[in-house]
């Protein structure tokens, strides 16, 4: 129950898209990232990856094809707590696995349900 309550708070936020790097986007102070740091880890051969994408860019780490939508950080801590939109998709499959908020402090809230392949938020920062 609490985790959806704080799925639903961090959703009701106004779009990122719409939003310039560096602007305020919520009454929490938070400003838009353009650099999301990420780590991926194949459950198959158990080797870990950390990964950088640019918002805006899409990497592949295996399977998958990982589209940075958006990326925000505390204005008073950038190096803080981060959420980051994420579209990620299996190269063989038409539709994405996951389309959504990630929480670099909760994972397990929003997470890749891929039976391979896990990918979580570590950090965003502003170049």
């Amino acid at each position: 129950m609490i985790r959806a309550l704080l799925a639903l708070a961090f959703l009701a936020g106004p779009s990122a898209a719409a939003l310039s790097a560096g602007e305020v986007t919520n009454d929490e102070a938070q400003v838009d990232a353009d650099v999301i740091h990420l780590r991926g880890l194949d459950n198959l051969n158990g080797i870990s990856r950390d990964l950088e994408v640019r918002v805006g860019e899409t990497l592949t780490f295996g399977q998958l094809e990982i589209h940075a939508e958006a990326c925000r950080v505390p204005r008073d801590d950038p190096q803080g707590d981060a959420e980051a939109f994420l579209s990620i998709r299996d190269v063989r499959e038409p539709t994405p696995r996951f389309s959504g908020w990630m929480f670099a402090s909760s994972p397990a809230l929003s997470a890749l349900d891929h039976p391979r392949y896990d990918v979580w938020v570590v950090s965003c920062s502003i170049s």
